[in-house]
This record gives C-alpha cells, sequence and structure tokens, in this order.
C-alpha cells in the first residue's frame, strides 16, 4: 500500500525523526542529497517539492535548469548511516511550467518509468523483473594520486596474495581463488552480513552473499528478482549501503569494474522476465533451454544493439579492461545455456516456468542503473517488435567454451567494443530503439555522448605508469 504525508509525519514522530534528507540521482547514477529539518516537512514539501540546479547534474536541459524535486513517500525510510535521526526519501525530478509540473523528461527514475508504460502500451509485457548481481571489492587501504610529476594508485587487502610475505599469519588467498572461500581467509563476512541485514532492513529481498573470485578481496551480494523500477531504486540503495558499511568497518568498497591487475573484474550481470496478466512470457518447455520465441527474440534484440548498449552499461573506460578474455568476463556476440564466455547466459538451474530466464553479463555498476535497465527493455522490445532471431543472426546458441576456440574460429565471431570511444561510436549510430516512444530523449543522449567524449579525451591525455615500463628507456 502507497504511503501518505500522514504516514511520514507519523514515521517523523514515532522515531523521534531531526531530519528529511532528500536523494536524488545525477547523470552518472550518483547520489546527491539535500536535508530540511523534520519539523519543516509538511505536506506543502510533498506537494512544491524541494528545488535545485539540474544543469549542476549533468542534465543539459533545453527548459530553464531550475527543477523542483518531488519526493516519493513510498521510498522512505530511516537512514541507518546518520547519528542525527535522518528519514530519507527519493523521488522524480519536475520542471516548473505548470501549476502541476511535469516530469523531467531527461531525469533517471523518469526515464525507467517510461520504458515500462512504453512497455504496457506496445502490449507485449505488463511487468518486466530483473536480477542484478553486484559485485565489489572491498580494500583496506586505498589511494591514488593524478600529479604532472607523480600518476599511480595503491590499493591493499590484508589477505591478498602479495602479502603473503608480510602478513604474518599465513591468513593469504591465492591469486584468482577467492571464489566461496572461508573462514578465516574471509576476514570481511561481518561487514557483508551487516551490509545484507540493512538492504533487508530497507525493504530489499537478498538471495546471498559470498566472496568471489578475486583474491584482492571482492565478494558479491545478489538480491532477488524485483520490477524494473524499483530494482533501479533498489540498485542505487544496495551501492548506498555497501560503501557506508564499508568506511563503518574501517574499509573502502569499489564497483569499479578492473580495480586490480591480473585479478577478477566487477560486473553487474543482469537477470531478466517479462510477465503478462501474471503468466511468464519467456517460458516454452519446447524451445532451447526451454524458452519462448519471444524470449529469443527479446535475446536478438539484446545482441542486435548490444554495441551501443555499451555505452549506457558499461559508461567508464575502465569497463573495457574488464571486457578481455581470462577472467569469466563476456567478449562475444553471442547466447548459450551455462556458459559465461557469452554476452548472453541462459541459467541451466532456472526450470521451473517462473524463474526461466537469461543474463546480459557486459554490464557494470559504474553504469546510471535507471539508464542500464531501461535501455536493456527498449532493445529487447525492439526484439520482439521485430522478431530478430538470434540464431538466425549467427549468434549462436554457443555451447561450448568461446575462450578455447582456435584463433582463426574467434576470428569469425563477433565482438564487444573494445574501448568507451567504440561503444560511444555505436550509440551515435545506432539510437532509434532508445527513443521510441519518447523514452530516452534525443537531448539527452547527446549531452550523454558529449559528456563521456569528454572523459575518453582527457583520460588518453595522461600517461599510464604501465607506458614507463614499456617505452622510458627506448
Amino acid at each position: 500500500m502507497s504511503k501518505t504525508v500522514q504516514d511520514i509525519l507519523k514515521m517523523i514522530e514515532e522515531n523521534d525523526i531531526k531530519m528529511v534528507d532528500f536523494k536524488m540521482v545525477d547523470i552518472n547514477g550518483q547520489f546527491r542529497h539535500v536535508t530540511i529539518p523534520a519539523q519543516n516537512f509538511s505536506e506543502k514539501t510533498m506537494k512544491n517539492g524541494i528545488g535545485f540546479d539540474a544543469s549542476n547534474y549533468g542534465y543539459a536541459v533545453v527548459e530553464k535548469s531550475d527543477m523542483v524535486f518531488i519526493p516519493d513517500p513510498d521510498t522512505a525510510a530511516i537512514d541507518p548511516f546518520c547519528q542525527i535521526p535522518t528519514l530519507s526519501m527519493t523521488g522524480n525530478a519536475m520542471i516548473i511550467d505548470s501549476p502541476e509540473n511535469r516530469p523531467l523528461a531527461q531525469y533517471p527514475r523518469n526515464i525507467v518509468r517510461a520504458a515500462e508504460q512504453y512497455m504496457k502500451d506496445s502490449g507485449i509485457a505488463d511487468k518486466m523483473l530483473i536480477l542484478p548481481e553486484f559485485e565489489f571489492y572491498l580494500f583496506d587501504q586505498v589511494g591514488w594520486e593524478v600529479k604532472p610529476n607523480s600518476i599511480g594508485m595503491t590499493v591493499d587487502a590484508a589477505q591478498a596474495h602479495w602479502n603473503s610475505a608480510t602478513e604474518g599469519l599465513g591468513v593469504i588467498v591465492p591469486k584468482q581463488k577467492n571464489y566461496h572461500i572461508a573462514k578465516p581467509f574471509d576476514v570481511s563476512y561481518e561487514a557483508r552480513s551487516e551490509m545484507c541485514m540493512l538492504i533487508e532492513e530497507a525493504g530489499i529481498a537478498l538471495n546471498y552473499h559470498h566472496p568471489e573470485v578475486g583474491a584482492g578481496g571482492q565478494f558479491e551480494i545478489e538480491p532477488e528478482l524485483g520490477e524494473m523500477s524499483k530494482m533501479a531504486d533498489a540498485t542505487m540503495m544496495i551501492k548506498y549501503i555497501i560503501h557506508n558499511t564499508a568506511v563503518k568497518y574501517g574499509m573502502s568498497a569499489t564497483f569499479m569494474p578492473k580495480p586490480v591487475m591480473g585479478e577478477a573484474g566487477n560486473g553487474m550481470h543482469v537477470h531478466m522476465q517479462l510477465f503478462k496478466n501474471g503468466e511468464p512470457i519467456f517460458s516454452d518447455d519446447d524451445g532451447y533451454s526451454h524458452l519462448s520465441k519471444e524470449a529469443h527474440w527479446f535475446m536478438g534484440g539484446l545482441l542486435k544493439h548490444i554495441s551501443s548498449l555499451c555505452a549506457i552499461t558499461n559508461p567508464s573506460t575502465n569497463s573495457f579492461k574488464r571486457l578481455v578474455p581470462g577472467f569469466e568476463a563476456p567478449v562475444t556476440v553471442g547466447y548459450a545455456t551455462s556458459n559465461r564466455s557469452a554476452v548472453i547466459r541462459i541459467p541451466a538451474y532456472a526450470k521451473e516456468p517462473n524463474l526461466r530466464r537469461f543474463e546480459l553479463r557486459n554490464p557494470d555498476a559504474t553504469c546510471n542503473p535507471y539508464f542500464c535497465y531501461a535501455a536493456i527493455l527498449m532493445a529487447g522490445l525492439d526484439g520482439i517488435k521485430n522478431k530478430i532471431d538470434p540464431h538466425e543472426n549467427g549468434w549462436g546458441p554457443y555451447d561450448f567454451n568461446l575462450f578455447h576456440l582456435p584463433e582463426e574460429e574467434k576470428a569469425k565471431l563477433q565482438g564487444l567494443p573494445t574501448s568507451l570511444d567504440q561503444a560511444l561510436d555505436a550509440l551515435e549510430a545506432d539510437h532509434d530503439y532508445l527513443t521510441e516512444g519518447g523514452v530516452f530523449p534525443e537531448e539527452l543522449i547527446k549531452n550523454f555522448v558529449a559528456s563521456k567524449r569528454a572523459e575518453c579525451r582527457e583520460l588518453a591525455a595522461i600517461p599510464h605508469p604501465a607506458e614507463f615500463d614499456k617505452y622510458y628507456n627506448l
């Protein structure tokens, strides 16, 4: 049941709330916030909103940049990381141009809602469920600097293999051998368990948490399947809780796709399902891997648009240092069952009709989750509308390890972009599927591409420490 203003006022009174915090999302998918004293919160706050400058959030708006943020009472929760009792809410950005205002089309939360409405209007489905897997590293120490005379970074985790001569207790995890490792090697178990308890207290159901492959301190937390727009909100909250709990335990959490050379990178694999009138659209007992033709067409849409999708699902230069062979990260445009080397994997263990699904393995958590999930849905719906068959297009199924193919066979396969610049080229050339129904505004795509191009130029101009190793003495 939806919360009302009176419900919020009751929460403030019963929990002796002193501050009300409004969390907003910038173009990169990062929280910003504004806080008011609890006694100033009223029904007018919910109606009139909180003013902010959209240009400082990265949105290049045609309208005036003065916007209002309208809180969503259903997102109200007590922030566990504030010493002063604080109630937190997220919500939507609105344009001040009428008595009722109207949604800022570029605002991430409004885009994911527009994508859901487009799905319903299409008649294809009325619900999308997704499950993102959150991989991250926990470091005991991290530091970096970018100066004219000094460029570098350091990370450390006490149990990492590079500390075998200095740790002193022999509690060392060999390189790439951290997967599901138990205590005493799993030194951050308590921190992660607290993360999970706080995530569940925030109303987000979880499946599990565990150590991942990277021995430098890599872990995973996996929620249960949830509705797309709610899972976008949940993604923001999960990352917020992981970051803040890590700090509480004297650690630093990062979702950076490739923070450690030679170790597994951090992905955010996205599982997905479509339903209509409560019935699963992706299930078919007689289809390949028990998936329906609609499921295959949805996969076809993802694979057709995968290069342009990468600009949204993998929007950092570091993202493409993860998407390389040898670390279970996908590099090949294709689909298969139980195969982690293809960009789309169908889990063989999802046998029940209501659980049958597939996962897109290339995304990472540097993405704006609202843009990411909405773009995935729009690409898949385009596949269903145009009946894009992945098998007929030569994208599989690849039921073998693609990494072990001979080089001449690998050369015949279509690969993912190898750089953010390539992905941005693809997005500029292929984004009509995103602008269908006005879901992604053209001005947002242009602004997003321009912003990311600037990032690429900036980073390309900075000398890399490894270049000294290669070229200094030539």
